[in-house]
């Protein structure tokens, strides 16, 4: 009878473990469900790395979550929906912009407020958007030397008419 005790003791500590952990990642993936949030749009041109639960930063610190993604079929952009707490307005001259964490991290979105005296009414859309930038496409082209300082531009100090 003891190790049937004990048997159900372990699994009972583990089933609670097992609870815990999925409360704790419900919290931090933003699924708490409070309802002191209003929501903004914004359309982007490319939204790589970005997704539905993707942190919503405000001075690098994460204030909420995107909580829609979808593809306009008449602009072709990415269509967002963030959510943000009741208690942070945000100016109507505010920009929202696709950033990374670095080179390996993962991408967020990132509020840059503006100077504004109003404030964007629940459901209203951002204007000001700039979308994830591309590693591959940066490198493409600093290998591939698209500068403007390279010879075949077709300037030059030489002038032709002298002797």
């Amino acid at each position: 009878m003891t190790q049937n005790t004990t048997e159900v003791v372990v699994g009972g500590a583990v089933l609670a473990a097992a609870a815990a952990f999925l409360i704790y990642a419900g919290q931090v993936a933003g699924f708490g469900g409070t309802g002191d949030s209003y929501t903004l749009q914004g359309s982007f041109r490319t939204a790589d790395g970005v997704g539905v639960g993707t942190d919503v930063r405000l001075a690098g610190v994460k204030i909420g979550t995107v909580t829609a993604l979808s593809l306009n079929p008449t602009t072709f952009f990415a269509d967002a929906t963030i959510s943000v707490p009741n208690n942070i307005q945000v100016p109507t001259d505010s920009s929202l912009l696709i950033s990374s964490e670095g080179l390996l991290g993962g991408n967020f979105v990132e509020i840059q407020p503006g100077g504004a005296i109003d404030n964007l009414q629940p459901g209203e859309e951002i204007e000001d958007t700039q979308g994830s930038v591309s590693l591959i496409s940066l490198l493409m082209a600093f290998v591939g030397g698209k500068g403007g300082d390279d010879a075949s531009s077709g300037s030059s100090d030489i002038d032709p008419a002298a002797p």
